[in-house]
């Protein structure tokens, strides 16, 4: 039997996802969680196989799914993790893999393949959805476009309207690094300002 916890901020999206799972013979949800915190907790005290992520929770939640996740993979016996998301850019992709995820598919998959991926994820295999796939491997073929997850970071915070200060205060890091950071995402997008970087980086997919 795979075990499972599911962790998600919406009530309705759980209970879809436990119903899923119940006609499922070899599959069981052991604990839902509804914020990050919960989802940490949970994997510690049930011990599941694999932990379903969502990325994005409601305000007030501490952290989002990429931290939860790395914090879960970080516990003794780790269970994995698939996150099951609405969000597809670069930098929810390239940071929920870099927690340590095991898989990455969208809330639209059919319910097929989730099953398939719960079970592929369980038995330590990746299990990426074709869209999330293809688009690592454009950054892996595209490396010059490729932000580095910490100048996404810096990115992200400047496209919120932060100053260089309060980058450097939100990231710990000196005004330096940052403007060090926005020096080397100027030269990867071929742009010239900090407005011409963040509409780029949408435009590409680096944003959302």
């Amino acid at each position: 039997m795979i075990r499972l916890v599911v962790a998600d901020d919406h009530p309705i999206v759980r209970a879809g996802l436990v119903a899923l799972v119940a006609a499922e013979p070899d599959l069981a949800v052991v604990a839902e969680a509804a914020t990050p915190d919960e989802a940490v907790t949970a994997a510690e005290r049930e011990n599941p196989d694999v932990v379903l992520m969502d990325l994005q929770f409601g305000p007030g939640a501490e952290g989002g799914g990429a931290d939860a996740t790395r914090r879960i993979r970080a516990l003794d016996a780790a269970p994995y993790v698939l996150v099951l998301t609405n969000y597809d850019s670069d930098a929810d992709i390239l940071g929920a893999v870099e927690a340590g995820a095991s898989g990455y598919l969208l809330k639209d998959a059919p319910p097929h393949e989730l099953t398939a991926a719960i079970r592929a994820a369980a038995a330590g295999e990746s299990a990426l959805a074709p869209v999330i796939a293809s688009r690592l491997l454009d950054r892996l073929r595209a490396p010059r476009v490729s932000l580095s997850a910490r100048e996404i970071e810096v990115l992200r915070l400047v496209a919120a309207g932060r100053t260089n200060t309060e980058v450097a205060g939100a990231l710990f890091v000196s005004e330096t690094t940052v403007k060090s950071h926005l020096a080397h995402i100027f030269t990867k997008l071929d742009v010239t300002s900090r407005t011409a970087a963040v509409a780029a980086a949408r435009e590409r997919g680096i944003l959302r």
